[in-house]
């Protein structure tokens, strides 16, 4: 059978043409969360006179939430429904932004991180129940190119979060550097404390009431039933069969390293632009506010990626444009450790082009083939999502040294990380590669 031909959307006489519409729409959001928060280092660190591996606990919990929550979600959608999934995740993704309002009112750092953590459980239940939702949406022989167009909206949402957060948070806070808010007495550190939150919260609670209406959208409409007619529970057995598959079980891994390049890649591109910007002489909230432009362009550019990426997808095996992508991402990442000036932030703009397609690939070809497991599969791989929460506060701990040696930028030395996961993703991609020629797709 040519898979080219194939129709991405209709399978069995089943048109799932809006469905697909509406949950490829819960993809933007929680792209949104992902996005307006990791500039949230950065502000955290200022607003609470942190430093940046304290910042980097925001990570931690948001992250966390994916981990923990993971194989609960599986469980939950086994009981239940995709469906189910989907209504609970989106409940408790606008708890945890209305959680962000108390949090304020307490002037403390440590419920923020509550709030995140619950906001992120949501997030969990809706990405273990949408991907493998949307795998099922048509033919298996191009389920991880249906998921590469669905995932192209994703970034659509973390442009927005983006946006939001530069323009809407950065650029309103107050300009003073974290120095200067150093010096503040305890009555005028409150005061300025209090006003910068107030505007890092907003965006929050208006997202919050945006998840409640597509959670009503969803609540009525009838949705395919795909794989929720199994309702028994064979965890420990179902976790050993699909650990036994290779595919399976070294995607995890590579799942695990590529999102902690891409959390890497995305948060620490601030503080890397903002010391490009600082050494030409800009004022550090200028700095700050330039480099998240710069973000931005480096989101556009995986946008436009992803979508070039599922086109191309048609005529390659998606093992050998993962591994291809992959070492360009790390050819780049060396320009980003030893370019000194704007080159290396141009690298580092150029890994977003090459990480486009690493998520929706890894995660199709790793559950390709498994049916009702694909439940239980879900679930591992957005425990892989921990790797956002372990490794940026590793590398936010390299990037407090200042200088590694004599001179040498600790912000540039920090991206031996993503250089190292980039390898990982390589040669994920090569052992996929060779087991494709094995056993040829249909």
């Amino acid at each position: 059978m040519n898979r080219t031909k194939l129709p991405l959307l209709k399978h069995n006489s089943v048109n799932y043409l809006l469905p697909f519409i509406i949950i490829t729409a819960c993809f933007a959001l929680w792209g949104f969360a992902n996005d307006i928060t990791n500039p949230m280092v950065k502000a955290f660190s200022k607003i609470f006179r942190m430093n940046v591996t304290q910042g980097a606990l925001v990570q931690l919990a948001f992250y966390g939430g994916y981990f923990a929550m993971a194989f609960p979600a599986a469980i939950f959608i086994k009981k239940f429904s995709y469906k189910s999934g989907i209504l609970l995740g989106l409940a408790l993704y606008a708890a945890g932004a209305f959680l962000l309002f108390p949090a304020k009112m307490s002037g403390n750092y440590y419920p923020f991180l509550v709030a995140y953590f619950v906001l992120t459980c949501g997030l969990s239940f809706l990405e273990t129940s949408a991907n493998p939702y949307v795998l099922t949406m048509g033919p298996e022989e191009n389920a991880t190119r249906r998921l590469n167009m669905a995932q192209a909206f994703n970034p659509i949402g973390s442009l927005m979060g983006m946006f939001v957060a530069m323009n809407f948070i950065q650029a309103r806070l107050n300009p003073m550097s974290t120095a200067e808010r150093a010096l503040l007495s305890e009555t005028e550190f409150e005061a300025v404390k209090q006003s910068d939150l107030s505007l890092l919260i907003a965006p929050y609670l208006v997202i919050g009431f945006v998840v409640l209406a597509m959670f009503l959208i969803i609540l009525v409409m009838r949705m395919p039933k795909n794989g929720d007619k199994d309702k028994s529970l064979h965890f420990g057995t179902t976790l050993k069969r699909i650990f036994s598959i290779p595919n399976y079980r070294q995607g995890v891994i590579a799942q695990f390293f590529y999102v902690g390049a891409q959390i890497m890649c995305w948060t620490f591109i601030i503080q890397y632009g903002t010391r490009v910007f600082m050494n030409r002489g800009m004022e550090e909230q200028v700095a700050e506010v330039l480099s998240q432009r710069y973000n931005i362009v480096a989101m556009i550019i995986f946008c436009i990626s992803r979508l070039i990426a599922t086109y191309l997808m048609k005529f390659f095996d998606p093992g050998k444009m993962l591994r291809a992508f992959a070492i360009a991402a790390g050819i780049f990442t060396l320009g980003v450790i030893f370019l000194q000036n704007i080159g290396g932030l141009y690298c580092l703009v150029a890994v977003s082009a090459c990480m486009s397609l690493m998520f929706p690939t890894i995660y199709g070809i790793a559950l390709k083939g498994m049916g009702d497991d694909a439940k239980f599969g879900a679930a591992g791989l957005i425990m892989a999502i921990l790797g956002g929460s372990v490794l940026p506060p590793v590398q936010a701990a390299i990037i407090d040294m200042g200088t590694i040696g004599a001179a040498f930028p600790a912000v540039n030395a920090s991206f031996i990380l993503p250089l190292i996961c980039f390898v990982v993703v390589a040669w994920y991609g090569t052992q996929a590669y060779k087991r494709s020629k094995i056993t040829p797709r249909a």
